[in-house]
């Protein structure tokens, strides 16, 4: 069994349910608190391109941080490199929890996606 490395906020319900999950599924975790230490921007660029998903959903939207920062507007205009020092810079802007298994990565918990991706099926 690969061991997976999960960037979680112990403190967000759905990072715990995630890791929960995993735990039933007899996944070895490695758990990274991600205020504290937040993925650098070269750990982030491999995170995003493993995840086939865009760099913007690796923003968390619905966080205070994004809005104090008014990112919604400010997004767009952000080069990548900019976009990647922002989340590397501060974690509470990262959408938890992200799991990764080195190759593919999964973002958020959702039990379905979670199932196709984690499943020792």
């Amino acid at each position: 069994m690969s061991k997976l490395k999960i960037y979680q906020y112990p403190k967000c319900s759905t990072c715990r349910s995630a890791v929960k999950w995993l735990q039933a599924q007899d996944h070895e975790l490695q758990l990274q608190h991600i205020a504290e230490q937040p993925p650098g921007v070269e750990e982030l660029r491999i995170l995003v391109g493993n995840s086939g998903l865009e760099l913007k959903k690796f923003f968390n939207t619905s966080g205070e941080v994004y809005k104090s920062l008014g990112l919604k507007d400010k997004l767009p205009g952000l080069s990548e490199q900019e976009q990647l020092e922002l989340l590397a810079g501060n974690g509470m802007l990262i959408k938890r929890p992200i799991v990764s298994d080195g190759k593919k990565v999964t973002v958020g918990f959702k039990e379905e996606q979670y199932a196709e991706a984690w499943s020792n099926a």
